[in-house]
């Protein structure tokens, strides 16, 4: 017995191609936009905070708006169809749509991130240009920065959780301080608002076992104000290794 048609897709045909312009152009509007709001942007640690915050996100929404319009525009043309081959239609676009998808997301969260932090080194260290003069500045070296640095931000630095740029005007003086992301986690302390603030020691009050949760308290302690605090975390069960195999064997 013959599959009976969907007799019209005009209608669809007509819209899809629609969409597909319609998501393809507003991808292309935010792409330009991101390219315009650099090419609009001078200050070099502005671009640089810009690039690091949004530049993948952005990248990753055009890129899903493309797919979707290329999906549409794919199924644009569709004179008459079966039921049995419109799903199978519908389950091979959203199959490839998802494949091409989950490629894209791990060239930009795997391979893209180092074409960033080429561009992000040399924005990094470009010569910052002072505002009294419009000559280029110094950028001061580790142990020349201190000075410029207050007690709080040379705490920051020595546990890693942040580093400061600093650049000099060696004529008049002015100094611009350059906040960037350390090597190593550190919170904000509730108490002075530094990023001084890490895990001094964790303490189990309760063993897990096969039955019952744990119990584990976090000792937190700032690295500029002294400030302490703790938190209870539960420790997952433990898992029955034993029991397991005979259930397993049984």
């Amino acid at each position: 017995m013959e599959e009976t048609p969907i007799q019209s897709f005009d209608t669809w045909n007509t819209w899809a191609q629609y969409l597909a312009y319609g998501l393809t152009g507003l991808a292309v509007l935010i792409l330009l936009g991101h390219l315009i709001k650099l090419a609009a942007t001078s200050d070099s640690k502005t671009k640089y905070d810009y690039i690091n915050r949004s530049e993948i996100n952005i990248l990753m929404v055009c890129s899903v708006l493309v797919i979707i319009a290329g999906g549409l525009y794919a199924n644009s043309f569709i004179a008459e169809l079966g039921v049995l081959w419109l799903f199978v239609r519908v389950f091979v676009t959203i199959s490839m749509g998802l494949i091409i998808g989950v490629i894209i997301q791990n060239l930009l969260k795997f391979y893209y991130p180092f074409y960033i932090e080429k561009r992000l080194k040399k924005l990094r260290y470009k010569p910052r240009i002072s505002p009294k003069t419009g000559k280029p500045m110094k950028l001061l070296s580790e142990e020349e920065e201190d000075v410029y640095l207050d007690e709080g931000m040379q705490a920051e630095e020595e546990i890693y959780s942040i580093d400061y740029d600093v650049w000099v005007d060696e004529e008049t003086g002015y100094t611009k301080i350059e906040k960037y992301a350390g090597h190593l986690h550190a919170l904000q302390c509730p108490e002075c608002n530094y990023q001084t603030f890490r895990v001094s020691r964790e303490e189990i009050l309760k063993a897990p076992s096969s039955t019952e949760e744990g119990e584990l308290m976090k000792h937190f302690e700032c690295g500029y104000c002294g400030y302490k605090a703790k938190k209870n975390y539960k420790i997952a069960m433990l898992h029955d290794t034993a029991q397991s195999e005979e259930t397993a064997t049984a």
